[in-house]
């Protein structure tokens, strides 16, 4: 992608794809100063979510309930990455980042690795699991600029693994993966109660990827760890075996604010009814409502 392109009412039409609680495809980030949702609400907020390894469905359906029905913030749903650009981005107050950042164009194998793959007649193109980065530099750049303006960020999950490849939003977002064990269950244990996203939320255990991170800003600004409370480890930045890492974080930047939330692989996991609670605050959050 040239990381110019910019965004027309055609490349428009193309991207809305997966548009969710946004309007019909005729009135929708046409060119208007604001999108519209079906009921004629502007939407607030802009959700890019869903890649290899998470069907942007599962995230559209978790969070409609969520921060749709139940907050009733508008928002626009859609898989397409080219959405991502400054002069579009003025038409939210939130980007909702749920998604790597990559693509697989040489495919990938969606099976269970103990599946023996018959095929008659024998496959003719091999897979190849090469990846490649799919929000350029501009794009992160226009991130970063929106947020230092008044925009806010709340990336989720593996978007960390978008970091590190792109410095700009490494600088925005706070952080790197460095990987995770397989999905098990563990606590989110919140250790600054006095915050809004974390007012009136009480501890609670997830059966969900416990994602390992590179933390790289302020401690301060941490809300919740996850928290393996059988002793399973994995390892953590220094190398050494841990059995928790930084969850959940929030900061102003600029005159946008930044909110990031590790838990989320499985809709069990963003349905958990404390999680749920954080959640709503935070939208409140990212409105500067709170």
């Amino acid at each position: 992608m040239n990381n110019k392109t910019k965004l027309t009412r055609r490349s428009l039409m193309g991207a809305i794809g997966t548009v969710g609680v946004a309007a019909p495809l005729g009135t929708a980030l046409l060119g208007q100063a604001s999108a519209q949702t079906a009921t004629g609400a502007k939407a607030v907020a802009l959700a890019i979510t869903g890649d290899e390894s998470h069907n942007s469905d599962v995230y559209r359906t978790a969070l409609q309930a969520t921060l749709v029905q139940d907050a009733g913030v508008p928002i626009d749903f859609s898989d397409e990455e080219k959405l991502i650009s400054y002069e579009n981005l003025q038409r939210y107050k939130i980007l909702i980042l749920f998604r790597n950042g990559t693509r697989h164009p040489g495919g990938y194998n969606n099976l269970d690795k103990t599946v023996n793959i018959v095929s008659v007649p024998p496959l003719q193109r091999k897979l190849d699991s090469k990846f490649v980065a799919t929000i350029t530099d501009q794009q992160c750049k226009d991130i970063k600029r929106w947020v230092e303006e008044g925009g806010s960020l709340w990336a989720w999950h593996n978007n960390s693994r978008l970091s590190l490849m792109r410095q700009d939003y490494r600088d925005v977002q706070g952080a790197t993966i460095i990987g995770h064990p397989p999905v098990r269950p563990f606590k989110v244990k919140i250790i600054n109660h006095d915050h809004p996203i974390t007012a009136g939320v009480n501890d609670f255990v997830v059966t969900d990827e416990q994602h390992f991170l590179v933390y790289e800003k302020d401690p301060k600004h941490v809300l919740a760890m996850s928290v393996n409370e059988d002793n399973l480890t994995y390892r953590s930045r220094d190398g050494k075996p841990s059995n928790t890492c930084e969850a959940v974080w929030a900061y102003d930047y600029g005159k946008g604010r930044v909110c990031f939330f590790a838990p989320g692989h499985a809709m069990t996991a963003l349905w958990n009814p404390e999680y749920e609670k954080m959640q709503k605050n935070a939208v409140k959050w990212l409105l500067h409502q709170t």
